[in-house]
């Protein structure tokens, strides 16, 4: 896991967190990323309620360079509709059910699929770590 002073260096992730397997996955695997120092996941329900210091984080983010990450479980695409809402845009915009997840309600998401998206998403977040320099 990476220290605190490694954390502005890693890419910051967001992701979706509804009430579906494929949010719930989303979720999941940006707190994987974030738990294997690979990224540094911030809170999307606080961009997008205008949460100050969260919108300030984002904003910083893109200012700076700093490569942010959206994930999203479904094609309502959530996630990238918050930071949109404050004038951002996503670095890179993952859309899990463009890598085949279907969205379920009353459901949890497969773990074996996680296993191997996460494995997809730990190269995306090094590459664009790789991007910073």
């Amino acid at each position: 896991m990476a220290a605190m002073s490694d954390a502005p260096a890693l890419p910051l992730v967001y992701s979706c967190s509804g009430c579906s397997d494929a949010a719930q996955l989303a979720n999941h695997l940006a707190v994987r990323l974030d738990r294997a120092g690979l990224a540094e996941m911030s809170c999307i329900a606080g961009v997008g309620g205008g949460v100050p210091n969260l919108v300030r984080k984002a904003r910083e983010a893109a200012e700076s360079g700093r490569p942010m990450l959206a994930l999203d479980g479904c094609v309502l695409a959530c996630c990238k509709a918050c930071l949109a809402q404050q004038g951002l845009a996503p670095t890179r915009h993952i859309r899990l059910h463009e890598m085949g997840v279907r969205k379920h309600y009353h459901a949890d998401f497969d773990k074996t699929q996680a296993d191997a998206l996460f494995e997809q998403l730990a190269h995306e977040a090094r590459a664009l770590q790789t991007a910073l320099g």
